[in-house]
């Protein structure tokens, strides 16, 4: 039978230490009382003499940590009021092992530098390493993954105050990993909410990212991806996906990411991936394709952006169907005469044609580019005459008559009323 154990704390913490055990941290101010056969001064004592298996929990009260190691499998666990302070001192909780978990604690206050990527948590060279319900405060990169698997980054709350790129970090940071898991989590104030390079098989879900200072979601050279339920709402970028294929994107909202350069979503040289049943609202543009090939942009709202789609002719056999483009200024832009991708069955606020026998099909084409949007590409100014009479005549007659606008870019089955 293993003894009660009570501990007392001055100042950080004390533990006693059974294997296979829970470790209970209390921070008291009226001395220290201990009973059992180990006992340990400091956070970085207690992991260091727990065995692994063991649980170390984390009472009401503030505790000091800095670059402390975890090499072994452990579960750290608090309460509310149980808050680790870094102390602006550099990294946090360095996680290097199998079989870890952080949860129910906050962690504040890491180190910020130029030369060094400071996180609150570091996990490294590691494998089963749960992140729960954990509150990250104002922290350089909150936590940062680097060539680990098998990961789960879920239920936290992720807040900081970046004010420039180069002296912030990111939320949540992925490199060089695979199987990892980022769910229902509440990202803002970083320099990118989640930023993923050189990972595979990842699944992010269900997040809240939003007033981000680049990107709410920044993703390169990552395969056999999803992003699914989740919200990007006014990150100065948007969201950017490059270098990438088999990326699954569905049920996610972009919203609100309007100014120069901005981007509800942003694709670069994305291959064979797809896009579907996400909202594109108030952004200067929805998506932004260039160099990408084979996409399927299909069931999509686009809705009140500046402009809806903007595709660059050097992104081939793209499929855009079934979508809903309602209230945009500018529906679709592109760079070329040619049209190297289909247009089938969308439907367009601003079609004005007819359908005779009433099948739900306009009986004319829609060539959904503007002459005018040609023109503002050449003449920004020219946005002045946006509401006039006679850019609409000017449309209208290259609608009917196309010199200027590619006349084989055109959806041959334009719906008459909003997909439902």
């Amino acid at each position: 039978m293993l003894k009660q154990v009570s501990i007392y704390l001055l100042l950080t913490s004390m533990l006693i230490c059974f294997p296979g055990v829970v470790i209970s941290l209390h921070a008291q101010s009226n001395g220290i009382t201990i009973t059992g056969n180990k006992t340990a001064q400091t956070l970085r004592e207690a992991v260091e003499i727990a065995q692994p298996g063991d649980t170390l929990s984390l009472s009401e009260g503030v505790y000091t940590a800095e670059n402390l190691k975890i090499t072994k499998s452990l579960t750290i666990q608090g309460i509310a009021g149980a808050v680790i302070d870094l102390e602006s001192k550099g990294f946090g909780l360095v996680v290097n092992a199998e079989n870890v978990m952080l949860r129910d604690f906050e962690i504040r206050d890491s180190g910020y530098g130029f030369m060094e990527d400071f996180a609150a948590i570091l996990i490294e060279d590691s494998k089963n390493v749960t992140v729960d319900n954990v509150r990250l405060i104002d922290n350089f990169f909150s936590i940062y993954v680097a060539k680990s698997s098998e990961l789960m980054i879920t239920n936290n709350y992720i807040e900081s105050k970046a004010e420039r790129q180069t002296t912030s970090g990111n939320g949540v940071h992925i490199w060089y990993s695979k199987d990892v898991e980022v769910h229902n989590n509440e990202i803002k104030g970083q320099r990118d909410g989640i930023y993923l390079e050189f990972v595979e098989r990842s699944q992010i879900s269900g997040n809240n990212v939003e007033g981000n200072i680049r990107y709410g979601l920044h993703f390169m050279y990552s395969d056999d991806c999803s992003y699914i339920g989740n919200r990007f709402r006014d990150n100065v970028s948007g969201v950017a996906v490059m270098y990438s294929k088999n990326v699954i994107m569905h049920h996610n909202h972009f919203i609100e990411n309007w100014g120069a350069n901005r981007y509800g979503l942003l694709l670069k040289e994305i291959t064979d991936s797809d896009i579907k049943f996400n909202l594109f609202k108030k952004n200067s543009v929805g998506i932004y394709a260039e160099a990408s090939n084979r996409i399927n942009i299909e069931r999509n709202e686009f809705y009140e952006n500046g402009t809806g789609l903007r595709i660059m002719a050097n992104g081939v056999d793209n499929r855009i169907s079934l979508n809903n483009f309602i209230g945009n200024t500018f529906e679709v832009k592109t760079n070329s005469m040619q049209n190297p991708n289909v247009y089938s069955e969308n439907y367009w606020s601003q079609y004005e044609g007819y359908d005779l026998d009433r099948d739900g099909i306009g009986d004319v084409p829609y060539r959904p580019v503007r002459l005018f949007s040609i023109l503002t590409e050449r003449q920004p100014s020219s946005l002045i005459l946006l509401h006039s009479t006679m850019v609409k005549l000017l449309d209208t007659a290259e609608r009917v008559m196309p010199a200027l606008t590619p006349e084989e870019l055109k959806d041959e089955k334009p719906r008459m009323e909003a997909i439902q």
